[in-house]
């Protein structure tokens, strides 16, 4: 009894997140601070995490610039049924643009702290959040990462309230991948056998968050993760990495290394479509492994009108259910899924449970 109260008079970890959060510098703040072992609250359940993985998956390609549409849209049906995951080039957003989309989120989070701990904060109604870790005081481990997001459409926050370091190209980066989720989801609408514009007449392309990740280099990438195990909760999500890698998918019940393709684009599948198909697409675990390479960024943009309490319900799309297929899941505002996954760690229960009937 006597070692457990020291061990716990050692490490308290509710105030060590305190003490962390109150900082308002993130993980890049322990970087500039010099720090060469990673805190305890960054620590991984060893036994919860197959650590290293010697394979890798190459994604498979949809060339947005095909004539073939049929072709076009078989890939897409296949992919998002049997992985979650494709990638996309040809896809219309100039190399130039995405560059300086990556180039943007790493200005933001290099930039003097001062100016960012401005944006630091936990309510996220406020037209820009910049923190670390939105689940830091409910997850079981911190993740070795800082990030800043900000709902781009269908309201975007006036242009003077972005951080001035990469306020035009998160406007004019968003403003490009609004066009292209407008065709994906035209695309995966025909690929579930209805009208090409099916999901769009839902809204489901109309609102827009930009999220600018970075995983800083970490000096024991072993004993924390990037980002744990998690879906993604909206419809569908556009990711830009760099060339450092780390982001790995669950296939087949492994974890396999997705390498990123210069000038691709990753796309997913969301909780919401998953529920909406009545698990026809699937929506894939996926994290992000720590390095210490180098400092990784990216961009996800995640289509979902979250912020909005709209009271318009989701639910199984009634062309794919029928008596031998029944709905496997109930109803749900997007408001109303959003609030609840926030209100859970990332790497729990899947969110999905919560709406199975």
């Amino acid at each position: 009894m006597a070692l457990a109260k020291t061990i716990a008079s050692v490490y308290d970890r509710a105030t060590e997140l305190k003490s962390f959060d109150q900082t308002k510098s993130g993980v890049q703040g322990l970087i500039d601070a010099g720090i060469k072992q990673v805190p305890r609250i960054f620590f991984i359940n060893q036994s919860k995490s197959i650590r290293k993985t010697s394979n890798s998956l190459e994604l498979p390609v949809v060339d947005l610039g095909s004539t073939d549409r049929a072709l076009t849209i078989e890939k897409i049906r296949m992919a998002s049924e049997n992985m979650g995951f494709f990638q996309v080039v040809n896809h219309g957003i100039p190399l130039s643009v995405m560059n300086e989309a990556l180039q943007g989120v790493r200005r933001f989070h290099e930039q003097d702290v001062e100016i960012k701990k401005r944006f630091y904060t936990r309510d996220a109604s406020r037209p820009v959040v910049y923190n670390s870790n939105f689940d830091l005081y409910t997850s079981p481990t911190a993740n070795w990462r800082d990030t800043f997001f900000s709902f781009m459409a269908p309201s975007p926050p006036p242009p003077e309230e972005l951080p001035e370091v990469c306020r035009d190209i998160q406007i004019e980066y968003s403003n490009q991948v609004l066009k292209l989720g407008g065709l994906l989801f035209r695309l995966i609408s025909e690929a579930l056998g209805l009208k090409p514009s099916y999901l769009g007449d839902l809204d489901c392309d109309k609102g827009l968050a930009f999220f600018g990740h970075c995983y800083p280099a970490c000096p024991q990438p072993d004993l924390t993760m990037g980002t744990t195990k998690h879906t993604d909760t909206g419809f569908l999500t556009v990711l830009l990495q760099d060339d450092i890698g780390g982001l790995q998918i669950l296939h087949q019940n492994q974890w396999v290394d997705v390498p990123p393709t210069p000038g691709a684009l990753v796309i997913n599948i969301g909780d919401l479509l998953q529920m909406m198909s009545n698990d026809k697409l699937k929506s894939v675990e996926h994290r992000v492994v720590a390095n210490e390479k180098g400092s990784r960024v990216s961009v996800a943009c995640f289509f979902s009108n979250s912020l909005a309490p709209l009271t318009k319900l989701y639910g199984p799309i009634k062309e794919l259910v029928s008596d031998e297929n029944p709905p496997r899941y109930r109803e749900t505002t997007v408001h109303d899924y959003m609030q609840y996954s926030l209100s859970t760690a990332l790497d729990g229960a899947p969110r999905l449970l919560h709406l199975k009937l």
